[in-house]
C-alpha cells in the first residue's frame, strides 16, 4: 500500500544530545499518539538518522491535505501540553513542510527511508512531476530491496501559519518545495539507488530542481489512528 491519505506533515530537526532520552520518551509516548488523535491524521512515523542531517525526521499522513490547516489540528498547535512545552525549546534546525502526495506506488512501510528535500526552479514543476512519476519511479520501484516511493509537493502558506508550538523554536521553521521519499528494506538499498546515478542531485536539477538536501533514515516507531482504538 502506498501512502494512506493525500496530505503529510513532513518534519526534521536535531535535539540537544542531553535531552534526547526524554525527547525521545515524549515523542513516542504523548507527542505522536497527541497527533495521531486528531480527526483526518491516520498514521505517524519517526526516525533516526544513518547519514544525513538533521538527526531526527517524522512524518504523519492524513486523509486530505487540508486536515493539515483543520481547526482541531490548530487547535492543538496552540495549546501545547507541558511535557511539549519543556522539550520544544530544545528543538532546532527545524524543517516542517505541510504537503500534497502528488504521487505514491509501492506497497508497505520500508525499515530504511531515503529523504530528498528540494527548492523548486520556477516554471519546471509540471515537466518535473511527470518525469518523476512517469520514469524515475516506476525504475525505482523495480529495483530489489526498494519497497515504495512517493513525491510530495510543499504548501508554503500553510507551513507558514504561526503557532504557540512554533513561538517555541529560536528561528522560523524551512519549508521545501517539493519532497521525495524512497523506502526500502535496508539502507545499503538505499545508498546503491543515491550513488548508481538512478537518482542523483545531478539528476533532480537537470529535470527542475534548483537544489537537494538528502539523507536516510531507519524507522524507530510507527503509530496508526487504528492502533489508538481500544
Amino acid at each position: 500500500m502506498p501512502l494512506l491519505g493525500k496530505g503529510v506533515a513532513a518534519i526534521w530537526h536535531n535535539v540537544a544530545p542531553d535531552i534526547q532520552s526524554d525527547y525521545n520518551h515524549w515523542h513516542c509516548s504523548e507527542h505522536m499518539p497527541e497527533r495521531v488523535g486528531i480527526e483526518g491524521f491516520l498514521r505517524g512515523r519517526r526516525y533516526d538518522a544513518i547519514d544525513g542531517r538533521p538527526q531526527f525526521f517524522h512524518f504523519y499522513e492524513t486523509t486530505t491535505a487540508a486536515v493539515l490547516t483543520s481547526p482541531a489540528y490548530m487547535q492543538r498547535l496552540n495549546n501545547p501540553t507541558s511535557w511539549t512545552q519543556k522539550i520544544g525549546p530544545h528543538i532546532k534546525d527545524n524543517n516542517r513542510t505541510l504537503s500534497q502526495v502528488v504521487h505514491s506506488i509501492g506497497c508497505g512501510v520500508g525499515a530504511a527511508i531515503l529523504t530528498v528535500r528540494m527548492v523548486a526552479t520556477d516554471n519546471r514543476e509540471t515537466d518535473f512531476f511527470r518525469w518523476v512519476s512517469q520514469e524515475l519511479f516506476p525504475l525505482i520501484n523495480n529495483k530489489p530491496g526498494v519497497v515504495a516511493a512517493h513525491l510530495l509537493k510543499g504548501d508554503k502558506r500553510a507551513s507558514d501559519t504561526e503557532t504557540e508550538e512554533k513561538a517555541m523554536r529560536e528561528k522560523p521553521d524551512e519549508i521545501a518545495d517539493w519532497i521525495i521519499f524512497i523506502e526500502a528494506i535496508d539502507e545499503k538499498t538505499l545508498l546503491k539507488i543515491w550513488t548508481n546515478e538512478c537518482l542523483s542531485e545531478k539528476l533532480l536539477i537537470k529535470n527542475g530542481a534548483a537544489s537537494a538536501s538528502i539523507g536516510t533514515y531507519k524507522l524507530h516507531f510507527s503509530l496508526s489512528s487504528e492502533d489508538l482504538i481500544e
